[in-house]
């Protein structure tokens, strides 16, 4: 699990086979929760704020690989692959094709719903949906060392379940009307300010979110604005990651 905070405690396990293993104490709404962390995880761990950009196959119009590269070149700080048309093999292909690019940025590659295919391809984690596999399911498949994320939606005690389950992140959304997923639930902001309270972990606001109306959603206390048509959509992504990227500077942010 990435700690974001670090409110509570690292405790010394003396029954663990290396001093990097550690006993980490900290408290869900007022429960005592004591878990496993290796130090070398929290070190190695990406800082997952910023933007986080979702691909979109009707979007790329068989131009992945080049709006991605677009995305990286505007400092996207992570990249989530979303594909739901097209088949195994064309998804194992473009994500063998992205995975190299995102390596050389040094960005997170995150596949949306499919733990077999963040295995096969090497992807650094999964995105978990309501109706997906848990957590724990991803962590055994992916191993220690995976970014792993759910859909909170507009559920605080799922987000506090999923973080005692072992997630790296929680998403909450959507907050404004979306073209991807017009129907979504609606969320409000105060769960935002609530879970940068009380969670211990990165949190991403999505639906609808635009370069206008993501300045609420980070002083609210997201961590990262999770964002599909608002990149991708653009004419010229890499100028539409940089007006989004402008937004987690305190400097740009007027509402800092």
């Amino acid at each position: 699990m990435f700690a974001k905070n670090m409110p509570g405690r690292l405790i010394a396990n003396k029954f663990a086979p290396t001093d990097a293993l550690y006993f980490y104490e900290y408290s869900v709404s007022g429960l005592l929760c004591i878990t496993t962390i290796e130090i070398n995880n929290l070190i190695n761990r990406p800082n997952l704020k910023g933007l986080y950009a979702i691909t979109d196959d009707e979007l790329a119009a068989g131009r992945i690989t080049a709006q991605v590269a677009e995305a990286l070149a505007g400092g996207v700080a992570v990249i989530q692959y979303r594909s739901k048309k097209l088949n195994p093999e064309q998804r194992l292909d473009e994500v063998r094709q992205l995975l190299p690019l995102c390596r050389r940025a040094s960005v997170p590659l995150i596949i949306n719903d499919d733990i077999e295919l963040a295995l096969e391809s090497g992807a650094d984690g999964v995105h978990l949906g309501r109706n997906d596999e848990g957590i724990e399911k991803a962590r055994e498949r992916l191993g220690a060392d995976a970014i792993i994320g759910i859909s909170c939606y507009n559920q605080f005690d799922a987000a506090e379940g999923a973080q005692i389950a072992g997630a790296d992140y929680v998403a909450f959304g959507r907050f404004f009307p979306s073209n991807t997923k017009p129907g979504a639930i609606q969320a409000d902001p105060a769960l935002l300010r609530r879970a940068s309270r009380e969670l211990q972990i990165p949190t991403v606001a999505i639906g609808g979110i635009t370069p206008e109306n993501g300045v609420q959603l980070i002083t609210a206390g997201a961590d990262m604005l999770a964002v599909v048509h608002g990149i991708f959509g653009q004419r010229d992504i890499k100028q539409a990651c940089r007006h989004f990227q402008q937004l987690f500077q305190p400097s740009e942010n007027p509402s800092s």
